[in-house]
């Protein structure tokens, strides 16, 4: 397998032969406002300055055409502005080929892509699906600390001349997460782990001690962690993950620059 992180959560994977662009958030760099100025102000971030920062906070590292490019599917975990184009009018993905087939968490996120246009829009399952040569397999996530901040999934990567990748998505650690990592025993673990906080949810996603937690319920996997640097309501830096990571003796991860691949 191979895996290229772009920015945020935005990856190209691929496995088996088959090219998933995963949460294809692809807008360029300062043009999503910030919580400050958003309709309604829906969200706080857990420090005013921050509700006034720009996002995304860093540009694509090559241009969309590229990162488009032989793509079989697309797959979005859920629909969060920093996961997914959403436009003004609620309409999703605008610079994607809606031709394209295109996997997502449940049948409202569904409904939001069909509105836009989407033509092949599935529904991940819990049942094991094949997806050319890939087998994928939706898997539990809850996002947030305190309140969920929506809806939100993993996804289990399988086949038989491929290592066993498990996708956590916009998650923390808990007993699905753990009952994930202790039954199908990935080989290679995606961790969103900037520790995004809003004050209505707590934290929505992977911190240093979930890091932790992962690597000692499954201590051969690999782990990369993605999601750094992009959204100004994240608590940790790739800086300083590093420094948290050499605290906690955990050496055996990649947290890779956007455009940068790992091979596995």
């Amino acid at each position: 397998m191979k895996i290229k992180q772009i920015r945020n959560a935005t990856l190209r994977i691929e496995y088996a032969g088959v090219n998933f662009l995963i949460d294809p958030w692809l807008a360029p760099i300062y043009s999503c406002g910030c919580f400050a100025s958003h309709p309604g102000r829906p969200f706080h971030a857990t420090d005013p300055v921050k509700e006034r920062i720009l996002f995304p906070m860093a540009e694509l590292p090559e241009s969309v055409d590229e990162i488009l490019r032989d793509v079989h599917y697309y797959l979005t975990t859920h629909i969060h502005p920093d996961h997914i184009d959403v436009s003004p009018d609620g309409l999703v993905g605008a610079p994607l080929d809606k031709t394209l087939p295109t996997l997502v968490q449940n049948e409202a996120d569904a409904e939001a892509f069909k509105r836009s246009g989407f033509q092949k829009v599935s529904v991940l399952s819990e049942t094991p699906t094949n997806y050319g040569a890939a087998t994928l397999t939706k898997t539990p996530a809850r996002h947030g600390t305190a309140t969920p901040c929506g809806e939100a999934c993993g996804v289990l990567f399988r086949a038989p001349n491929e290592k066993t990748l498990y996708l956590a998505g916009d998650t923390i650690f808990y007993e699905g997460v753990q009952k994930t990592l202790t039954t199908c025993k990935p080989d290679v673990v995606i961790l969103n782990a900037c520790a995004a906080e809003l004050q209505e949810n707590g934290r929505l996603i992977v911190n240093d001690e979930d890091v932790e937690s992962v690597a000692k319920t499954a201590p051969d996997a690999t782990l990369i962690l993605s999601h750094m640097d992009v959204v100004p309501h994240a608590s940790i830096t790739r800086c300083t993950m590093r420094g948290l990571m050499a605290r906690r003796g955990i050496k055996d991860y990649y947290m890779p620059e956007d455009g940068e691949t790992l091979e596995f």
